[in-house]
């Protein structure tokens, strides 16, 4: 039997305006899928028009200009459909999906279709449930003592997988796709017995007391930042009064 790690997955990024999920923008997006390891993936990739101006230090990060996307990139409103019926259309043939730190894309994507369409990401999967495996939150748990950062880069190398053209979203989304097969060998006998399904509801709960960890670390830092423990999704923040 195949375990989930060798079998069909297909992996989700966004590049952005910023860091904020509530009020940044996609600049660009990929979803890439690949059948197995080692076999060629299949990427599609969409450049969007924000329509709001694009912060020099976000263009620093990913390369990305407002000139650039106003003369070459889509509108908004076409391109998060295609994005959420691509990512329903993976569900609905059982592949996970690899997206890693999945609260920040796909709470911004869920934000942008309520921005643009109306609607939001959760009603894509009231028939089939979206199965996420997020590298950063498997990591976390899984190697919870290991010292250091545990960003997209620190993760691929330390688990051995290269990344080339960082900060562009099929690059990190295949990367992110590699260092998921790379940690379910190397957990193996933690993981091979488990579902996506599985994982998926208990990287939920995984999350959470990673979350409250890190609260924990910034109140004895005299700090007042908040950090959320809803996985793979933010619900939405209530309107104000």
């Amino acid at each position: 039997m195949t375990t989930w790690y060798e079998g069909p997955l297909a992996a989700f990024d966004t590049e952005t305006t910023g860091v904020d999920v509530e009020t940044d923008r996609i600049v660009s997006a990929a979803v890439v899928v690949q059948d197995a390891p080692g076999t060629r993936p299949r990427i599609i990739r969409w450049l969007v028009n924000p329509g709001v101006p694009v912060p020099e230090a976000a263009t620093a990060v990913h390369g990305l200009t407002d000139e650039h996307l106003q003369h070459n990139g889509r509108w908004p409103s076409p391109v998060v459909y295609e994005i959420a019926e691509q990512l329903a259309e993976h569900a609905a043939m059982g592949r996970p999906l690899v997206v890693m730190n999945a609260p920040f894309d796909l709470t911004l994507l869920d934000r942008e279709l309520r921005r643009h369409r109306a609607s939001s990401l959760d009603r894509w999967f009231e028939s089939v449930p979206l199965r996420v495996l997020d590298p950063r939150v498997l990591d976390k748990h899984l190697d919870r003592y290991r010292k250091g950062r545990r960003t997209l880069t620190d993760l691929c190398a330390h688990y051995g997988v290269a990344l080339e053209g960082a900060h562009d979203a099929a690059a990190d989304a295949l990367a992110a796709l590699d260092v998921v097969r790379a940690l379910g060998r190397r957990f193996a006998s933690r993981l091979e017995r488990l579902s996506a399904a599985d994982l998926h509801t208990l990287q939920a709960a995984w999350h959470a007391a990673q979350a409250r960890g890190l609260q924990a670390w910034f109140a004895r830092s005299g700090s007042e930042e908040t950090v959320s423990t809803d996985w793979p999704l933010r619900p939405e923040l209530p309107a104000a009064a």
